[in-house]
């Protein structure tokens, strides 16, 4: 019998979280647009990850958190970090310094669900049921109907080549680095492996820096709020939910969340840049939101085979 305490973890982890993770992911695309008038994509992002690295080991060390023992996992460590700090979100801030709007970029990146669909099945062994394809379907169409409405055709200019290119590259370390963490990435502790991923990070993108860009920073208060929050509150807490997050649930479930994140953009767009968003846009977010419950949902014979499946494994574990 599941008791109050069960409903509202439920409630929380189910509704809540996802709720929270949306909402931060969308604000990095803003954050963005905001601190890059200030600093090139490779300097700033290497700030970034060098300030999130600091902090987060030292509050490692403080809580006497478990480094990883064996090279296999230190490697697996670094490959994430490499993939969804160092190339996905460099590609973002590369995307959007050289004109891509913050909207196309998350538009774009926003292709990662139906990729991790289309890859969970052989790589992590997730079954996806015929109503999971008609919500990626539906949040696929969300998308392009936003797309549409908002794109270079209504502009009067094209999406710069190399935002296309950079969109595209951190779409695929996105999905990739997704469903490596899910496989070979759930034993690390989260503080050190966090931590690691950001010197990885680092690692990857400093010599950009060097090779590529001035690294002049004009250290306004634009770009300082941007750098504290893009810092703080998404490099550090918003990844260790989303890392929690895929541990307790499917890969492919995690990902379809990211199907909200363009409506949102868009919303947050229109309260911060006055841009307008249209009844087409309105009816994207409408599809991709139910596209999300669709993938979401676990079917009711799904939870009670689960629950069953749970009960039998009990007698057996305490030995009675």
């Amino acid at each position: 019998m599941k008791t109050n305490a069960d409903a509202s973890n439920n409630l929380t982890w189910n509704v809540a979280m996802p709720a929270l993770l949306v909402f931060l992911w969308s604000t990095g695309f803003i954050g963005a647009k905001f601190g890059l008038p200030y600093a090139e994509p490779f300097t700033f992002v290497s700030i970034r990850f060098a300030i999130a690295a600091a902090i987060l080991t030292i509050f490692a060390w403080y809580s006497r958190a478990p480094w990883p023992r064996t090279a296999r996992e230190i490697i697996n460590t670094v490959i994430v970090g490499m993939a969804l700090h160092g190339t996905y979100l460099t590609a973002v801030f590369v995307a959007i310094y050289n004109g891509t709007p913050a909207w196309v970029a998350a538009l774009l990146t926003g292709l990662h669900p139906l990729l991790t669909a289309l890859s969970a099945g052989w790589a992590l062994d997730e079954r996806i049921r015929p109503a999971q394809w008609l919500g990626f379907v539906l949040g696929l169409a969300g998308i392009s109907l936003i797309l549409w409405q908002s794109g270079p055709g209504n502009s009067g200019s094209a999406l710069p080549t190399i935002g296309l290119i950079a969109c595209t590259v951190g779409l695929l370390a996105l999905t990739g680095g997704t469903l490596f963490q899910k496989r070979f990435g759930s034993a690390t502790d989260l503080r050190t492996g966090q931590a690691i991923q950001q010197m990885a990070a680092l690692a990857l993108v400093l010599p950009g820096a060097f090779l590529f860009e001035t690294r002049v920073v004009q250290w306004t208060g634009e770009f300082i709020f941007a750098l504290s929050w893009l810092t703080g509150i998404l490099s550090i807490g918003m990844f260790t939910l989303l890392y929690t997050m895929i541990r307790r649930g499917a890969a492919s479930k995690v990902a379809s969340l990211f199907y909200l994140v363009p409506p949102v953009v868009a919303l947050e767009s229109f309260f911060l840049f006055d841009e307008v968003v249209t009844l087409r846009q309105i009816a994207g977010m409408v599809l991709a939101g139910i596209g999300v419950a669709l993938v979401t949902r676990t079917p009711k014979a799904v939870q009670v085979a689960q629950a069953a499946q749970a009960s039998t494994k009990i007698p057996k574990e305490t030995g009675q």
